[in-house]
This record gives C-alpha cells, structure tokens and sequence, in this order.
C-alpha cells in the first residue's frame, strides 16, 4: 500500500476526532489568550512602575523567552510522559502565572511570572499541533490542525475583549477595580479560568497512537485508532500500527542528536522548520496584538477607541483564520503561503509610507489626515493577509512536515526559534518605534518579501501526504 494514501473506508473524519482536536487545540487558545493579554495593560504598568522604552519592552516580551524555554523542553516531555500529561503541565505553569502577574509589585516580579507563563504557552504551542497532526486523518489534516491558529486567534480577541471591558468597567486600565485592585491586574488574573478549563478538557480526551506505540502500548494505540479514525477492520488497524512501528522503529527514543545533518549540522527539513519559525515573527505580527492599544493611543486615538479598534482587528483575525480552514486541504499549504506573503509586503509597505507622513514624536505622534484612516486600513489587510496564510498554515507544516522519529523534537526546536524570534521583533519595537514607525513597517515588509522567495525555493507541499510518509 501507498504509505501517502488511505484506501476509501479505512480512515474518514468523525464527529469524535473533531471534538478531540478541539479540546486539544484550547492550548492554542490559552497561547493566543496569554501573549496578547499585556496588550490592554502596556501603559498602564509603563506609568505605574515608571518604565522606559526599554524596560517596557522587556515587560511585554520576556514571557517569550520562558516560551522558547517551554517549546525546547516540550517535545523531550511530550515524548517522555505523554502528549497529555504534557498538556496538563502546560495549563498549571499558565494558571499560576497568571495569577502571580495580577499580584506583582514591581518589574522583577511581573518578569519573573511573565516568563513562567511563557513556559506554560512554549510548552501548549509544541504539544497542540503535534498531537492533533498525530490523531488526524490525512484528508482533513490541514484543516484540523488549522484549529490551533483558530484557538490562538481566538484567544487573542477573547484576551483584548476583556481587556476593554475590564478597562471600560474600571474608567482606564490604570484606575482600581474590584477589591481595590487596579484594572490591569485583573487582565492577567482572568487567564487563570481558561488554564482551568484547559487542564480539565485534557484530561478525558485519549493518548496519541504513536506515543502509544513508541511506548510498547500496542493495544491502546489500536484503540484510539479504531475511536478517532473509524477503522473498522482488524487488516487496516494492523496496517496502520504496523505504519507507525516502521516509521518509529529507526529511533525508538529521539533525542536532539536525531537532527544533525549536512546544512550547517542540521537535516534540511529541520532548517525549513526554523525558518518558517523565524519569518513567521520577524514579518511582525505580534506588534499589532502586543502594542496596538498603544500604538493607535499614541497617533491620536482615544484609549476607549484604541480598545476598540484592537478589538476589531482580532474579529477581522478569527475571521480570515475560518477562511484559512476552508482552503488549506484545498488550495494547499504552498500557494496560501505565497500569496499571504506578497499581500503582507504590500500591506507592511504601504503602513510604513502612511506612518512616514507623521508629525510630532513620542506620545505627540499624530498621522495627518487621510493618513490615519490609511494606516488602520492598511494594518487590517495585512492581518488579513497573515490570518489566512502564514499564521495558520505554519503551524499545521511545523505539525506535520517532520518524519514521525523526529516530529516531537524537531517541532520543539522549531518552535523555540519561533519564540525567540517573537522576543527579539517584540522587545526592539518600542525602540524602533521611538526612531520612527515608518523604519519599523518597513522593516517589517522586508521580510515579508524574504518570506515571498523562502516559500518558493525551500518549502514542499505536504498537502494530502501521510505522516509516516515525510521525507527527510
């Protein structure tokens, strides 16, 4: 049998299996919800604990570093206890720390519980996509793992929402609110009820299959195939375990040696994936769901409307994400990420020119009329343009694209690149900023032109392709 296809009625997609990469995809959702919570609460901590550019900066992005320390160490986890026990872990750090944020008194501390809320978002953004790419048939795929960016987007406008309504309530972020403590406080504390939920759903969904034949669990592993993708006969199970054994039997325990190769002492296919990683962020997504409360405050919105706004941008996310679902098993992962990085460099180019007509600097930063409504305009295109195309399929590739003996550590890899790209694009932003916006935008578009001619040369189509049919 073609190891790249499955004969018709041994495998199709079942209201169960959907349900289960739901409730695996809510990591995704505690990601989206964790990393863009500070948006609301940039301004507020800046002039409450009296912080420079600098030192905001490092606020807002040091959960990334706990993030890439999170993604590094969750495949050895996952491999080593369980894709759920992983997951379990991953919604303890999130809730703790969530909580420890609200409490904080100063910058050290807010750091401190910012990086172990990092760990617990490096950690769910590793184990999500892996186990729902594990658990999924290869005609709906793509589409099921596309359920992780749906879960971040998701999280992302469930976080700014409550920001605003938080800020709304309390009068402004900074102001106090229920028992006396300020607004912005309670934008992180609220992140500890969907670290519970998480921690709850993980529990009666079931094991991987692969985890389960790596870990000499044969019968399981039947099981949970014959549950999540309808295989009926006794043939077709014995065939897809034997698939599994065969990928899995090279290295039974994988580790990081696993992927040295011949570029630059990787396996090309583990470069791919850190590059995707890395343009994925360095196109600056993360700048508009960490800073745009403050960016469109700062060019002469109000702060209920720089809310507003913010929250706007997420609908118009969770919307072209949906679209993203609808086409990835269809159109493929390739053309959506060209196209999505062509409209991105328009879209990036054309705020850095809007942001070139400002006048003033710092706080009195203004965009003259029509430049304004130009921008915003503009910066909603471009979330159109990465919400169906680069946050999406990305991380369905980075689930899927790795042979089984290496997916967990490779994909662990990979996303640490990520984080730490997201580190670096999100902690020199307000130093960019302060040299000029329109430096910054095209900065940004730069890469997103890289991405346009990376995606061309360097990424296979993997639409359609089983998993233990990978190449290195």
């Amino acid at each position: 049998m073609n190891a790249a296809t499955v004969p018709d009625g041994e495998s199709k997609s079942t209201g169960h299996v959907v349900l289960i990469a739901a409730a695996a995809a809510l990591g995704g959702f505690l990601f989206g919800f964790d990393t863009s919570v500070v948006n609301g609460t940039v301004d507020a901590v800046r002039a409450g604990f009296h912080l420079n550019a600098g030192q905001i900066g490092l606020a807002v992005s040091c959960a990334l570093l706990g993030s890439a320390v999170g993604a590094w160490y969750a495949g050895s986890l996952a491999d080593r206890f369980g894709r759920l026990r992983t997951m379990q872990i991953a919604a303890v750090l999130l809730g703790v720390a969530a909580l420890g944020c609200g409490l904080v008194h100063g910058l050290w501390e807010l750091v401190f519980w910012r990086v172990v809320a990092g760990m617990g978002v490096g950690v769910a953004s590793v184990i999500a996509p892996a186990y729902i790419a594990e658990i999924s048939p290869a005609d709906i795929r793509g589409r099921l793992g596309s359920l992780q960016q749906l879960a971040i987007v998701l999280g992302i406008f469930v976080a700014l929402l409550s920001d605003a309504w938080i800020a709304h309530v309390a009068g402004g972020a900074a102001n106090k609110s229920w028992f006396g403590l300020e607004a912005w406080r309670w934008m992180y504390i609220v992140g500890v009820v969907p670290a519970l939920i998480y921690g709850v759903l993980s529990i009666p969904i079931p094991e991987s299959p692969r985890y389960l034949v790596a870990s000499d669990r044969p019968q399981e592993a039947r099981q949970v195939l014959r549950e999540v993708l309808d295989l009926k006969s006794e043939s077709a199970l014995d065939r897809k375990v034997e698939e599994i054994e065969h990928s899995l039997r090279k290295e039974y325990k994988p580790s990081f040696k696993d992927l040295r190769g011949p570029r630059l002492g990787l396996l090309p296919v583990v470069w791919t994936g850190i590059l995707l990683s890395v343009l994925q962020q360095f196109v600056g997504i993360n700048v508009i769901f960490y800073y745009s409360s403050a960016l469109w405050h700062s060019v002469g919105f109000s702060e209920a409307d720089s809310f507003t706004i913010t929250v706007a941008t997420s609908i118009v996310n969770v919307l072209v994400t949906l679209v993203a679902i609808a086409l990835v098993d269809k159109v493929g992962r390739k053309p959506l990420l060209l196209a999505g990085s062509a409209g991105m460099t328009v879209a990036l180019a054309l705020m850095a020119w809007c942001f070139a007509q400002a006048t003033g600097n710092g706080n009195a930063l203004s965009l003259p009329a029509p430049w304004g409504p130009v921008a915003l305009v503009a910066a909603n295109v471009y979330v159109v343009c990465f919400g169906v195309s680069w946050g999406p399929v990305v991380w369905v590739l980075l689930g899927e694209m790795f042979p089984n003996r290496i997916r967990a550590i490779a994909l662990a890899v990979a996303a640490a690149a990520q984080w730490l790209a997201n580190f670096a694009v999100s902690s020199t932003f307000p130093a960019l900023a302060e040299l000029g916006l329109s430096f910054a935008y095209g900065l940004y578009a730069a890469f997103a032109l890289i991405s346009l001619f990376f995606v061309w040369r360097a990424v296979r189509e993997t639409k359609g392709v089983e998993l233990e049919a990978m190449p290195e």
